[in-house]
């Protein structure tokens, strides 16, 4: 993914590339158990996605496109936790840390973006209780789903070369689908939503570098 502004093009703002991250992986799915941490921790951020979507829904005015991109993530997480089958049938029957890649910097990368984002949007549009919350699911989202769309890619990259039986096809299909449907919703919330998903696309990036961070030093001492 190529550095600069994009816009409704639905390819992201402000991402560069990171021949850092290709090469963590490319390592990590060399090793079975080491390749269903990373499964499981992938596993663990959609599940977390999915349920902040869910948490940001109104009880009446719950549009479709909410329930459709909480159910596909719950699925993305699901099929990234099924395919540990394929590399060790018994590792990471759950979430917990002993099973996480990095687990203090992956739990807190998602609660993290979602506090700044919202403080960020409290403050520039003065939104509170439902409105605040709707508005922190389109731009989370958002930045999710950018990342995601840089993510998945190097991954498959990887595992492609690797001829490796676990595939995440299926998920790059709908996280690109995903990322259009955002972009149509947030120009609909916010005429010059851009600007404001650059500025908080550069606290994803700090919490993300963070979080990749965080995979190299545990996997320096693995």
């Amino acid at each position: 993914m190529q550095t600069g502004t994009s816009g409704a093009s639905g390819r992201g703002i402000l991402l560069e590339k990171n021949p850092n991250m290709y090469h963590l992986i490319q390592r990590i799915v060399q090793q079975d158990q080491l390749h269903a941490r990373w499964l499981n921790t992938l596993s663990f951020l959609e599940n977390a996605g999915a349920r902040k979507i869910s948490a940001c829904e109104d009880n009446t005015l719950v549009e479709i496109i909410q329930l459709k991109h909480a159910a596909e993530e719950h699925r993305h997480a699901y099929i990234l936790k099924k395919q540990i089958s394929k590399l060790a049938p018994a590792a990471c029957p759950d979430y917990s840390n002993a099973h996480l890649f990095a687990p203090v910097s992956t739990r807190q990368y998602l609660a993290m973006l979602d506090i700044r984002c919202s403080r960020y949007l409290k403050k520039v549009f003065g939104l509170n209780g439902a409105q605040l919350r709707y508005a922190a699911y389109l731009f989370v989202t958002y930045l999710i789903e950018v990342r995601a769309d840089e993510l998945y890619p190097v991954y498959q990259r990887a595992l492609s070369e690797a001829s490796h039986s676990v595939t995440v096809k299926s998920i790059i299909a709908e996280e690109e689908g995903h990322l259009e449907e955002m972009t149509a919703q947030l120009s609909r919330f916010s005429d010059d939503w851009e600007a404001h998903a650059e500025v908080l696309q550069e606290m994803e990036q700090v919490l993300f570098h963070q979080w990749l961070g965080s995979l190299e030093s545990e996997l320096a001492h693995a």
